[in-house]
């Protein structure tokens, strides 16, 4: 029985459909298996360089393409694995920790310092590098065995302070009032649109807020660098302080430059001073999984991380990839 032209046109299509399809899929595939990156080699008596810089969000999703051209972002709990991993991996000997200008709360600084003890725990050291540090940065570097800052950097460990804008003046020069509904006085959320200024709950809320912050501050650095609270308040009240003067304080072990302190780690790690510094940049050792290194085995519990505004409505999908 002979076929007709509509049936002929129709397998047709079909059979360039389903080439386009197959071409497809072993597209993706070349492209999946090109991206594939193997576990780098990790040499004995590496140095791991690690940096804190940025926002760090708590958790950024592994992304191909951004690692192929322009670097992985860093999250906190990627940064947190790294010391994990680093603490038993015997290829890794010594952690350099390059703190940069951070954007991490209070709180994100107190669990990369929790990291840094813990992987010192292992007898293995941090060196903190640092070249030009505020408060939040100086106190990450606290938990390292040493801090070295480069003759030009300088520290600005100012303390702490808070200030709070109120645009209520403004709104009432344009005819504007707030309709916000508010419960309790120390709920101070609305008060920069409600108010000219502190109210006496707002005022009390944010001392006690700053001092416990500026306390534990005091304290951990105290303790950190071998001095008492008051001689920590006393340095604070003097600073800033450039490389030579932060080191003749006792706040940072060294003033040396990037290059010494290489030189410094070769001959510590027995290497030779001719060669290079035997180290892994932290965007390579995030291929090397913490199974292959005995961690992640037993039971497991999940972490979903959710990033981004709570807003009323369904979800739906943001420009900045947010949820």
């Amino acid at each position: 029985m002979a076929m007709s032209g509509t049936r002929k046109a129709i397998l047709i299509i079909g059979g360039i459909f389903a080439a386009l399809v197959l071409v497809m899929l072993i597209a993706v595939a070349g492209i999946w298996l090109a991206f594939r990156t193997p576990e780098p080699t990790i040499r004995d008596n590496s140095v791991l360089v690690l940096r804190v810089a940025g926002p760090l969000p708590d958790y950024t999703p592994d992304d191909p393409f951004k690692k192929l051209f322009g670097g992985p972002d860093q999250s906190l709990s990627g940064l947190v694995m790294q010391f994990k991993k680093a603490k038993v991996d015997k290829r890794i000997k010594v952690v350099l920790l390059d703190v940069d200008m951070s954007g991490v709360g209070w709180g994100k600084a107190e669990e990369i310092r929790d990291a840094v003890t813990d992987f010192r725990s292992s007898g293995k050291q941090v060196y903190a590098y640092i070249e030009f540090g505020l408060n939040k940065e100086y106190y990450i570097a606290t938990a390292a065995d040493k801090i070295i800052v480069p003759p030009p950097g300088e520290l600005f460990i100012n303390g702490l302070a808070a200030d709070v804008m109120f645009f209520r003046g403004s709104l009432d020069k344009l005819g504007i009032y707030p309709d916000i509904y508010q419960i309790g006085k120390y709920k101070t959320a609305a008060n920069m649109f409600k108010e000219k200024e502190m109210t006496d709950a707002h005022k009390q809320f944010m001392e006690e807020f700053v001092e416990d912050l500026y306390q534990r501050y005091i304290h951990t650095i105290a303790q950190a660098r071998h001095k008492s609270p008051e001689e920590v308040k006393a340095l604070i009240d003097e600073a800033p302080y450039n490389a030579a003067q932060a080191k003749s304080k006792g706040l940072i072990d060294e003033e040396m430059y990037r290059d010494e302190l290489e030189t410094m780690l070769k001959k510590q790690l027995g290497q030779k001073e001719s060669e290079p510094l035997i180290a892994v940049r932290g965007n390579d050792y995030r291929d090397v999984s913490p199974e292959s290194l005995g961690l992640n085995k037993g039971e497991r519990i999940a972490v979903i991380y959710a990033t981004g505004e709570i807003g009323s409505g369904s979800s739906k999908n943001s420009p900045n990839g947010d949820q």
